[in-house]
């Protein structure tokens, strides 16, 4: 039996560079004062993998959702959860009799016998709570966010994102939301900051509503807008050489600041929820990165490798440059491999496809080609030349890197459970199940 009713909400500020955000805060603090009070919150700073190629958000959440390192969980892709027995902490704290909300905590599965909400990020392929608008709005999300760099959005994704904005937006967020759409053809990252905010708005919503004990929000645009602008950045200019090229970005536009403005307002309102704690926390972050790197992601993946004379079943795409195929068997999966491997780029010495993770009946497979594609670039399939630029989508220059240190904030009802010391990012499971763990009889302590 429950003791007495706390709520924690765990946001997952995804990558977030909070070395960076104090020069913001610094520089303004009354622009970014609740970013101020937070960064002067009880903190600590984490660490996740030592190895760069397990330095991955979809690994480091994993881990803070089974309170296990990576060399525990062993789970390596997004998406693998749902093929993983490790229990998560939502499942751990509905079992000890709480309420458990989430809205698009990264390679989460929904195993909650009865869910206050749930609705899965866009690349992993579990169940939302199976309401009228987690339902749908798992189905928008998830086109719009694999379609964004083709600019393929659907008909109906639009018409269901913008009811939505109608049903769950805050009134005071109308002129935020119409100042971020409009500008947003002439400053793309935009889109992002709109998706956060109405992600932010459909929580609050939910959280308010179906008051659950425990809840999650995960925000992405901030990890992108690192990865693909963080050259740009008015923080980093003085010791950062490498600078977008002019044709990319405006040199006077700073996305970072734009979505750290947007973060402000959401942690304020955050912070203001009645009778909650909250845990912030970014899980690993993002430095800048040491050269020029171009990002592209096929177009249409079923086109593409029918081309080839690939037989598969399915191709589903993951983030960005990333796809996962599926076979009959493992045979046609060896196949594909055998040709997708052998693809080079003519006059390049790099591979068109650098990463094939070869699962039995499927293939993980991750577009590297790090070059400036032209329309002269081409690749040569049965002796006949493909070109690229018809086959891609431009995505971006890579701006950021991956860096093992996180950050992780806690208000004061959750201080106390905290370790002295800096802490790996699954320990940040066991902070939260600890403060359930002191709201329940002796013999009710959720079991890790």
């Amino acid at each position: 039996m429950v003791n007495s009713i706390k709520r924690l909400i765990l946001v997952e500020l995804n990558e977030v560079n909070f070395n960076i955000v104090q020069c913001y805060v610094d520089r303004n603090p009354i622009k970014f004062n609740n970013l101020a009070k937070l960064l002067s919150s009880e903190k600590r700073r984490t660490y996740s993998e030592y190895d760069y190629n397990n330095l991955e958000p979809w690994i480091q959440w994993a881990s803070v959702h089974t309170c296990k390192t990576y060399e525990d969980h062993k789970i390596f892709r997004l998406g693998d959860v749902v093929n993983s027995q490790c229990e998560q902490i939502f499942e751990k704290i509905e079992k000890a009799g709480f309420k458990v909300g989430s809205i698009s905590a990264m390679n989460a599965d929904n195993r909650l016998r009865s869910p206050a909400y749930f609705i899965p990020d866009p690349w992993t392929k579990t169940s939302s709570d199976g309401s009228f608008w987690s339902k749908n709005l798992t189905a928008a999300i998830s086109q719009s966010v694999n379609d964004n760099s083709q600019a393929k959005i659907t008909l109906k994704s639009y018409f269901i994102i913008i009811i939505a904005m109608i049903r769950f937006c805050r009134l005071r967020h109308f002129f935020k939301y119409a100042s971020l759409i409009i500008s947003s053809k002439r400053k793309p990252w935009r889109k992002a900051l709109v998706l956060d905010l109405l992600l932010h708005d459909i929580h609050l919503k939910m959280f308010n509503s179906k008051e659950p004990n425990f809840s999650t929000l995960f925000l992405n645009a901030c990890a992108h807008i690192q990865h693909h602008y963080l050259f740009n950045s008015k923080a980093i200019s003085s010791f950062v050489e490498l600078k977008n090229p002019d044709w990319y970005l405006d040199k006077d536009d700073d996305p970072l600041e734009d979505v750290l403005e947007l973060y402000n307002l959401i942690i304020g309102e955050l912070f203001s929820c009645v009778d909650s704690e909250v845990v912030v926390a970014t899980g690993l972050s993002q430095v800048p990165y040491d050269r020029i790197k171009f990002y592209y992601r096929l177009k249409n993946h079923s086109a593409f490798l029918t081309s080839l004379g690939i037989k598969f079943l399915s191709v589903l795409p993951r983030m960005t440059r990333d796809f996962l195929i599926e076979f009959k068997d493992e045979t046609l999966a060896a196949d594909a491999e055998i040709i997708l491997k052998n693809i080079l780029v003519i006059n390049s010495t790099e591979p068109l496809f650098g990463l094939i993770d070869n699962r039995g009946s499927s293939l993980f497979v991750t577009l590297t080609y790090s070059c400036e594609i032209t329309e002269l670039t081409y690749i040569n399939v049965n002796n006949i030349k493909l070109f690229l630029l018809p086959q891609v989508s431009f995505v971006a220059i890579k701006n950021g890197m991956h860096s093992g240190e996180g950050f992780a904030f806690f208000s004061n009802g959750v201080s106390s459970f905290i370790p002295t010391n800096a802490l790996h990012v699954a320990e940040l499971g066991n902070i939260i199940l600890n403060f359930f763990h002191s709201q329940l009889l002796p013999d009710e302590i959720i079991k890790n």
